[in-house]
């Protein structure tokens, strides 16, 4: 199967496309590092020809709502009417849980304008919801840096490993379009700042975690539903403390 991953060189992209090589699929990184631009629909239409599966991992190279809006309902027109031009049997894209919630984060509507466009474009499509990598720890312990205290929200949070996220995907991408979203997310919940001490205490990093509910998390103040999934996800295999063993170096 001819497989067409956009971002395919990224954090989740590259992973997936391991994956799908690994079992035998024919997988191409499309990114402009490859001569591929969803933004001025370069290279498009020669990578798609052929493809089965188109899967969207890209992202904006900003938050800011306007910059990201922008920038997925520009790739998303082109990556759409391209799939087609192509005749493309499955558009599989990744978001994140929480964009349909009002939550006032600029980021999360330009995802959902993102999913907006893909479930009325008339491409049979799966979009996959996930929860918070646990990449982005150290991401989010930053933003809440006051010297050495570091205010996080307590909401609960159930991330996953970027690699779980990974397998979800090649599991879908090699399915039938589900016309639906799913989510995806960790084996464990927990408060985010629980989280976040684990964290510090793995890289023995002494500052001090502060749980308070009024730190923002991309400009929003969070509570226990707000970024948890729905009742039935998918759920990654890899606990918080095994992807700490395999990532993190004790200074």
């Amino acid at each position: 199967m001819k497989i067409v991953v956009i971002g395919g060189s990224g954090r989740i992209g590259s992973r997936l496309i391991k994956k799908l090589s690994d079992k035998g699929h024919e997988a191409l990184s499309a990114s402009p590092s490859t001569g591929i631009n969803t933004i001025t629909g370069e290279g498009l239409d020669g990578v798609l020809t052929g493809a089965q599966v188109v899967v969207d991992v890209a992202n904006s190279p900003s938050f800011e709502e306007k910059t990201a809006t922008d920038f997925f309902e520009t790739a998303g027109k082109n990556l759409l009417t391209a799939e087609k031009r192509a005749g493309v049997g499955h558009h599989l894209a990744l978001s994140v849980v929480g964009t349909e919630r009002p939550l006032g984060i600029g980021y999360f509507r330009a995802k959902l304008a993102q999913e907006k466009l893909i479930t009325s474009s008339g491409v049979p499509y799966t979009i996959l919801h996930s929860t918070q990598f646990f990449e982005f720890i150290d991401g989010i312990i930053q933003s809440g840096s006051e010297g050495n205290v570091i205010r996080v929200s307590p909401a609960l949070v159930q991330p996953i490993a970027a690699d779980d996220v990974a397998s979800a995907l090649a599991e879908l991408t090699l399915g039938a379009p589900l016309n639906d979203t799913v989510e995806v997310a960790g084996p464990d919940a927990c408060s985010l700042d629980t989280f976040a001490r684990k964290y510090l205490a793995a890289k023995g990093d002494g500052r001090q975690i502060i749980a308070d509910v009024h730190a923002r998390y991309f400009g929003a103040e969070l509570d226990d539903r707000s970024l948890m999934p729905d009742d039935h996800p998918r759920f990654g295999s890899t606990s918080f403390e095994d992807w700490l063993s395999q990532s993190v170096t004790q200074k």
